[in-house]
Formats: structure tokens, C-alpha cells, sequence
């Protein structure tokens, strides 16, 4: 499954569609669904763009890496244990989201803005789309840019020579 996943996207484009829905959800994170209004004075709304650095750092490595044709390190294997954590934060995002969205029939009485729908469909596919190629490219980079044992290149120096 994961091969055919890997013929539809590249990884390029793989890199490409994670910046794009990062961007769009920085800009949704200020964005309030049921009052149609931005937020930019409330410190949780910038929890995510903040945590969003570490993937957009993680994404430049990973283009670098793989253009250049160089092996995995230790700040790339940090930088992506960090991705993790922050991946738990994705799926947070996914089921807040999900359970805003499923609100809507408890608040049909009040007025909700008619963009309430459609734009939270979209932030839901978008925070869903960002987890799954949060781990398509962890699975390009280990086919890629390579695993991260890093004892097996110890063993290969000679320090009595130097």
C-alpha cells in the first residue's frame, strides 16, 4: 500500500503539499469557526504556527539532504524525534476539529456563519493531509537520505592513523 501511496505522491510533492497545508493552517489557526471572525490576540492561537517551525526546519533539511545526496545526522534524527511529539499535536488539531465540526447540529438554532462548514471541512482535510505526509516523509527520508545508525560509521575511523 505504502508503494502505491509513493507512486501517487513524490517526494517532492510530498514536501510541496506539507508546506502548502502548513501555510493554510497557520493562517486558519487565528480563525474562528463559529464567529467568521480572526483572532490575533490570543496567545493559543499561535501555539500551532510556533510548533509548525520545527516541521518547516525538518522539511529544509529534508530538501537539503536529498539534493545534495547526503547521509542522515544527529540534528536531522533530533529534529525529527521532535516531529514526533509534534505529530501528536496534528492529531489533537484532527479530533478538535473533527468534534468542532460535529457540533454543528447541537448550535443550528443559533446563528452560525454559512462558512462554518466548508471552511472547517477544509482545515479537518488539511490537519488530516499534514499528518499522513508528516509520515510519508519520515518514510522518503529513511528511503532517501538514509537510517540514522550512526555506530557503524564509528567503527570505520581509525583513530591510531590520524
Amino acid at each position: 500500500m505504502l508503494s502505491t501511496i509513493k507512486r501517487v505522491f513524490s517526494w517532492k510533492l510530498t514536501l510541496l503539499l506539507s508546506l502548502i497545508s502548513i501555510v493554510l493552517l497557520n493562517v486558519f489557526s487565528f480563525y474562528g469557526l463559529y464567529t467568521n471572525k480572526f483572532y490575533f490576540f490570543k496567545v493559543d492561537n499561535y501555539i500551532f504556527p510556533i510548533l509548525s517551525l520545527v516541521h518547516l526546519v525538518f522539511l529544509y533539511v529534508m530538501w537539503f539532504k536529498i539534493k545534495e545526496r547526503e547521509l542522515s545526522d544527529v540534528p536531522m534524527r533530533n529534529l525529527e524525534y521532535v516531529l514526533y511529539i509534534i505529530s501528536l499535536v496534528y492529531l489533537f488539531k484532527i479530533i478538535e476539529t473533527l468534534i468542532t465540526l460535529l457540533s454543528y447540529s447541537d448550535y443550528e438554532n443559533h446563528l452560525i456563519p454559512v462558512t462554518f462548514l466548508p471552511i472547517g471541512i477544509l482545515m479537518f482535510v488539511l490537519y488530516t493531509m499534514l499528518f499522513g505526509m508528516t509520515f510519508l516523509t519520515y518514510s522518503y527520508r529513511k528511503q532517501l537520505v538514509g537510517t540514522y545508525i550512526f555506530d557503524d560509521r564509528n567503527q570505520h575511523i581509525d583513530t591510531w592513523n590520524s
